[in-house]
Order: structure tokens, then C-alpha cells, then sequence
């Protein structure tokens, strides 16, 4: 059943890289949409509204990191965990700042599926137990 694991929007200027992510994350009942850079995610993360978004950080027009910036501004966006995927950071460092998690480019399909799925699993327990507190 499509999107049964829930939804993930993902950013990267490479087309190799968006399918590689994409068809892994559909394998494991994900549904995926993707986009090629930060300021086409800022058009279609209010259509798709994703429980997690995967995002580069060197890209064309609004890089991965200025989109972070702008998804944490937003009240409707706010709170979307943020992955970012690249070869630019990771490697012990601290998080940047709005980040959930980083995955250093190369990485292992299979491993980033098991953390968009824990993210995606996090967002629903607590969108559960806030519905509890306001029931």
C-alpha cells in the first residue's frame, strides 16, 4: 500500500541521487515526491506535506541549509524532521542547527531507510500523544 510508511519529500540537486533515495524509500511502502533544490522544496512541501524531508546541502538557487533556515520559520513547517544527506557535513560533526540527522554522502540506502522510518515513527507517536493531551 502506497505511503503506508508514511511520507517523505526529497531535496537534492542530482537526479541519480533523488532516484536512489526515492525507489528505496517506495520499496519500504514510503511515498515519495521529490525536488531538485531548496526553493522548488518550499513550493511543494505546503502540497505534499511530508513527515520527513531528506535534503542536500550544496544545491542550486537555495541551498539545503538556507532551506532548513526557512522550513524551521514556518509555522506550517516547523516541525518536519530534517535529514540532511551530503558529502559536506557528517564525519562526527555537530548537527547543524535544525537538523534531526545526518547522513554523510556515500551512504547505504538501506540505512537511511531505517532512520526516515524511526523519524516518520517519532512523528506519529507524538502527534498521538498530543492528541491525548488535548482530548
Amino acid at each position: 500500500m502506497p505511503g503506508a510508511s508514511g511520507r517523505v519529500l526529497v531535496v537534492d540537486d542530482s537526479k541519480v541521487v533523488r532516484q536512489l533515495i526515492r525507489v528505496n524509500l517506495e520499496l519500504d511502502g514510503f511515498e515519495v515526491m521529490t525536488a531538485s533544490d531548496g526553493a522548488e522544496c518550499l513550493e511543494v512541501v505546503r502540497l505534499f506535506r511530508p513527515d520527513v524531508i531528506t535534503l542536500d546541502v550544496v544545491m542550486p538557487r537555495l541551498d539545503g541549509l538556507g532551506t532548513v533556515d526557512r522550513l524551521r520559520l514556518d509555522p506550517v513547517t516547523w516541525d518536519i524532521p530534517l535529514v540532511v544527506v551530503s558529502a559536506s557535513v557528517g564525519g562526527g560533526r555537530r548537527l547543524p542547527e535544525g537538523v534531526d540527522a545526518v547522513v554523510a554522502k556515500p551512504f547505504e540506502p538501506a540505512e537511511l531507510v531505517i532512520l526516515v522510518r524511526r523519524l516518520c515513527e517519532e512523528r506519529r507517536r507524538e502527534a498521538v500523544q498530543l492528541a491525548k493531551r488535548l482530548a
